[in-house]
This record gives structure tokens, C-alpha cells and sequence, in this order.
């Protein structure tokens, strides 16, 4: 399912998605086996995220374990896994990750105020130190593909080489599924709320320089 214009998004204003999730009705025995492990929402709905990329199923069977242990069984705190998907959500202008990631942000311990200011990035009053590198390492990422040599010293202080591997990763996949959920026009879901969403890009661009100057890596990988 598609729109002509390019314009129409799913999560603005109830645009028709480019690519609707997939109807139960219309699952397969596969399909079915697929999104029976999901947590269904309230009345029953098995949310858009997977319905949409259950389109792709060979991609989804393989995907969903590794998305699920960063969101599940990584090894950051659900506060630290959350301020980054949030702040991610923000930059890549993904309401509906935005949408479906506040309530477990709340439930691992964010702040309502916290969570106002995470659009304002990591110069906004009010962060602790760790926590402003911890958002300096999510716009670096989206910026420049790399955290400085600034961030990355600062976040060695605190974190394993595992650590720092899971908060690159982490980041790179909350990217990846923007991508998809951007681009597919998805909708969030009944009962889930973008309120604190910042209305426009200019809102999600208030980044730290640091005192290093980063570049990109020369390596294609």
C-alpha cells in the first residue's frame, strides 16, 4: 500500500501509511508463528512496528533476536538504554519510536522532566555529567557515524569495552528502525502518546561541540 505523495507520513496528522502494517487477517501460518511470541497492546493489537516489518519475514525471523536483546537482555541500565532511544527518536524524527519508548523510559526510571528535556540534547540545565556524554554520544553518532575522542574517553571512565560496543550498536539499530518506520509512513499505535515529541527538526539540534574535532573514519567499515 503507497501514497503518491511523498509528503504523507502515518505518524503526521494520520497521513495514509506507505506501507500498511499487515492486516491478521490476512497473516499466513507463518506469519501467525512469527508474531506469536509478540506482547499484544491493549485490545489485543500486535503493534505496527512488526506487522510492517513481519512484510519482510525471513528479514523479521532474523532481526527480532537481535533487536530483542538490546531492548531486553543488554547489558545497560534500562535508564541508560532509554535516554539514547529517546534522544535517538529525536534526531531521526521518529515519532513512533518516540511514542512507544516513553512509557519504558518512565518505567526504568526517567524523569516526566527529563524526558521534556531530552529534544534540547545534552546542553540542556539539568543533566548529570555522565548523562550529557551518554546524549553527546547519540547526536556524534547521528552527526558524524563516530563518537570523538572526547566522548569516547569520557565514557570509557565509566564503561567496558562491551559496553561501548552495546551503545554504538544500540543507537546504530534505533537508526535502522526509523529508517523503516520513517519511510513506511507507520502509525503509533492506539493508547501510546508522542506528546513531548519536538514539532520540528530545529528542536532536536541543540548539540555540544567537543573540545576534540571530529571526522570520519577513513575505513569503509
Amino acid at each position: 500500500m503507497t501514497t503518491k505523495d511523498d509528503s504523507s507520513r502515518g505518524d503526521a496528522g494520520g497521513a495514509i501509511p506507505r506501507l500498511a502494517p499487515l492486516a491478521e487477517n490476512d497473516w499466513d501460518s507463518r506469519t501467525r508463528q512469527l508474531l506469536s511470541p509478540v506482547a499484544r497492546d491493549a485490545g489485543g493489537r500486535v503493534p505496527n512496528v512488526f506487522t510492517t516489518l513481519v512484510r519482510h519475514p525471513d528479514l523479521y525471523e532474523r532481526f527480532m533476536p537481535f533487536g530483542g536483546y538490546l531492548l531486553r537482555s543488554g547489558r545497560l541500565p534500562g535508564r541508560v538504554r532509554e535516554l539514547l532511544i529517546l534522544r535517538t527518536a529525536c534526531l531521526t524524527r521518529a515519532s513512533y519510536e518516540w511514542g512507544r519508548h516513553v512509557p519504558l523510559a518512565k518505567a526504568a526510571g526517567v524523569t516526566e522532566a527529563e524526558i521534556e528535556r531530552i529534544p534540547q540534547g545534552p546542553d540542556a540545565d539539568g543533566w548529570a555529567e555522565l548523562e550529557i556524554h551518554l546524549l553527546r554520544a547519540a547526536d556524534e553518532l547521528h552527526r558524524e557515524a563516530r563518537l570523538s575522542d572526547t566522548t569516547w574517553e569520557a565514557l570509557s571512565a565509566h564503561y567496558d569495552d562491551a559496553d561501548l560496543v552495546e551503545i554504538t550498536m544500540l543507537v546504530g539499530q534505533y537508526h535502522m528502525v526509523a529508517f523503516l518506520l520513517n519511510s513506511a509512513g507507520t502509525e503509533l499505535d492506539p493508547g501510546f502518546d508522542p506528546a513531548g515529541f519536538p514539532p520540528s527538526a530545529d528542536d532536536t539540534t541543540a548539540t555540544s561541540t567537543s573540545t576534540s574535532s571530529p571526522t570520519r573514519s577513513p575505513e569503509g567499515a
